[in-house]
C-alpha cells in the first residue's frame, strides 16, 4: 500500500521538525520546505498528496503558494496553518480551494485529524471516479471478470444478443445467471423493450399460471379484476424464467404453446392474446435428469435449450475472484460511505483459496460484511467472519481432498452424500420444519421438497 506524502512548508525549523516527527509516526512520508519557492520545487519533482503550509512565509505567502498550486497542481490537498487574528486570510484560503485551516498554537491531535480527514475526502473522490470508470469497463454493463471461462461466455453473449433465439443458462446457484440474462437483453436489439425476470420457484404453485399468463375478472375466487400476465408485460422484449425446473407440468404445456405459436389464453379467458418474446431460462439443477424422470417435458426442454450458456463456478475462475472482490469493495465503500483503498494480501490469499460454494453471491455478501465492519482504509482478514479466517479451506487441503485415485471416483455419489448432509443439518436446525430448512439453504420450498424425496428424507412438517 502506498503511503500518503505530506509536504510541510514553514520557515521555522523547529515547527518543521516537530511536524515531521508527528506525521512520520503516523506512517506518512514527509517532505520539508522553508519557503513557497522551495515547496514548488519539491512539487515539481515528487508526487505530493497534501501540502500543510504556514500563512506567513519569507517572500511568497501561503496564499500565494495556494494560488500557484491551484493552477499547476489542482488535485493536491492544501491545509493552511495561520495565527489567531488572521481569520480573513483563512477565509480567503478556503475560497481559493484550501481543504481546511488550523489556528496556531495548534493541538497535535486536532492537526492530525484535519490532515486525515482532508486526505480521506480526496481519496474518496478519486475512488468514486475510479468506480465510475470501472463501471464503464464492465462487460456488457453487468459482468466482471476476464478468465478464459468467462471470455467464452462473453463470446456466446455477443453471438446471441441481437437474435430472438431462446437461451438456457445453467450453473450453480449464485453464479450470476440473471446478470448474464440482463447482459444479453440490454446489449442486444431488444434493449429498448421490457426485460421481465420471473423466479418460477418463488411463485406459489396455485398462482403460477395466473402470474405468467394473467387472468380475467371472476375466473377464480379473489380475481376481482383483469390481470395482465408477466409474459404479456414482457412482449417485444425478453422474459427471464429463473428456476425453470420449478414450473408445474400443466404450466409447462401452456408455455410450450407460447413458444410454438406466440399466443396463449389467459386464465378464465376465451380469446387468444399474442406476444413477441425472447425467452431466457435458467436452472441450477440437472434438467435432463428431470426430463428422464418425467418431471419436465422433453419437448419444452428442447425448445428452451436452443443455445446453452454454461456459467463457471467462481472457484474455477482464477483471478476473477480478486477482480470481483475489489469491484464489490468499491461498490459497498460508496454505499456505506467508507474510504477504502485495497484488500490486505493475507485476506486476498484467503479469498483465492476459499471454495465459494455460494459463488459470486457469497463473495458479494462476504465483501459487504467486511466493508460494513471495517475500521481502517484497507480490508483486513479480521474484517471477515471467523470461519473465513481459519485455514480449513486452504488451497493445499483442497488439493489434497481432490486427489483422484487411479481407480477413479464416483463424483455423483460424493456430491449426493454432501447434499444429504446439508439437508439433514438444515432439517435439524429448523426442528424438522421443511419451509424453514429450505430458507436456511436459500432454495425454493419445491426444490427442497424434491431433494428430500430424492433421498427418502420426507418429513410431515
Amino acid at each position: 500500500m502506498k503511503r500518503s506524502r505530506l509536504l510541510v512548508v514553514d520557515d521555522e525549523l523547529s515547527i518543521r521538525e516537530i511536524l515531521q516527527i508527528l506525521f512520520e509516526r503516523d506512517g506518512y512520508e514527509v517532505y520539508l520546505a522553508d519557503s513557497a519557492e522551495a515547496a514548488i520545487r519539491i512539487l515539481e519533482k515528487n508526487r505530493i498528496d497534501l501540502v500543510l503550509s504556514d500563512l506567513n512565509l519569507p517572500q511568497l505567502s501561503g496564499i500565494d503558494l495556494l494560488r500557484l498550486m491551484r493552477e499547476k497542481y489542482p488535485k493536491v490537498v492544501f491545509v493552511m496553518i495561520t495565527a489567531y487574528g488572521s481569520n480573513e486570510s483563512a477565509v480567503e484560503a478556503m475560497k481559493l480551494g484550501a481543504s481546511n485551516y488550523v489556528l496556531k498554537p495548534f493541538n497535535n491531535d486536532e492537526l492530525r485529524l484535519v490532515v486525515q480527514r482532508a486526505l480521506g475526502v480526496q481519496a474518496l473522490t478519486q475512488e468514486n471516479q475510479k468506480l465510475k470508470e470501472g463501471n464503464r469497463l464492465l462487460h456488457f454493463g453487468y459482468l466482471v471478470g476476464s478468465s478464459p471461462a468467462m471470455l467464452e461466455v462473453y463470446e456466446l453473449i455477443r453471438r446471441v444478443k441481437d437474435s430472438k433465439i431462446n437461451c438456457m443458462i445453467i450453473g450453480e446457484s449464485g453464479t450470476g445467471k440473471e446478470m448474464v440474462a440482463r447482459a444479453i437483453h440490454h446489449s442486444g436489439s431488444r434493449e429498448k423493450h421490457p426485460f421481465v425476470a420471473i423466479n418460477c420457484g418463488a411463485i406459489p404453485e396455485n398462482l403460477v399460471e395466473s402470474e405468467l399468463f394473467g387472468h380475467k375478472k371472476g375466473s377464480f375466487t379473489g380475481a376481482f379484476r383483469n390481470k395482465v400476465g408477466l409474459l404479456k408485460a414482457a412482449s417485444g422484449g425478453t422474459v427471464f424464467l429463473d428456476e425453470i425446473d420449478a414450473l408445474p407440468l400443466a404450466v409447462q404445456v401452456k408455455l410450450l404453446r407460447v413458444i410454438q405459436e406466440r399466443r396463449f389464453i389467459p386464465v378464465g379467458g376465451v380469446s387468444e392474446e399474442q406476444v413477441d418474446l425472447r425467452i431466457i431460462s435458467a436452472t441450477n439443477t440437472d434438467l435432463e435428469d428431470a426430463v428422464r424422470g418425467g418431471r419436465f417435458r422433453d419437448d419444452l426442454f428442447y425448445r428452451l435449450n436452443v443455445v446453452e450458456l454454461a456459467l463457471p463456478a467462481l472457484r474455477d475462475r482464477g483471478d476473477d475472484i480478486v477482480e470481483l472482490a475489489k469491484y464489490f469493495m468499491d461498490k459497498f465503500a460508496l454505499e456505506y460511505n467508507k474510504f477504502l483503498i485495497g484488500i490486505a494480501p493475507d485476506a486476498l490469499d484467503a479469498l483465492k483459496s476459499w471454495p465459494f460454494f455460494g459463488n459470486v453471491r457469497e463473495l458479494q455478501n462476504l465483501i459487504e460484511r467486511a466493508v460494513a465492519l471495517s475500521v481502517g482504509n484497507v480490508l483486513q482478514k479480521t474484517d471477515f467472519p471467523p470461519n473465513f479466517q481459519s485455514d480449513y479451506w486452504s488451497t493445499k487441503r483442497l488439493e489434497k481432498a481432490m486427489e483422484i485415485p487411479d481407480e477413479g471416483v464416483n463424483l455423483d455419489a460424493i456430491l449426493a452424500e454432501i447434499e444429504k448432509k446439508w439437508l439433514m443439518a438444515a432439517m435439524s436446525k429448523a426442528n424438522g420444519h421443511r419451509g424453514n430448512a429450505a430458507s436456511l439453504l436459500k432454495m425454493s420450498f419445491r426444490s427442497f421438497r424434491y431433494r428430500l424425496a430424492k433421498y427418502g428424507m420426507e418429513s410431515d412438517k
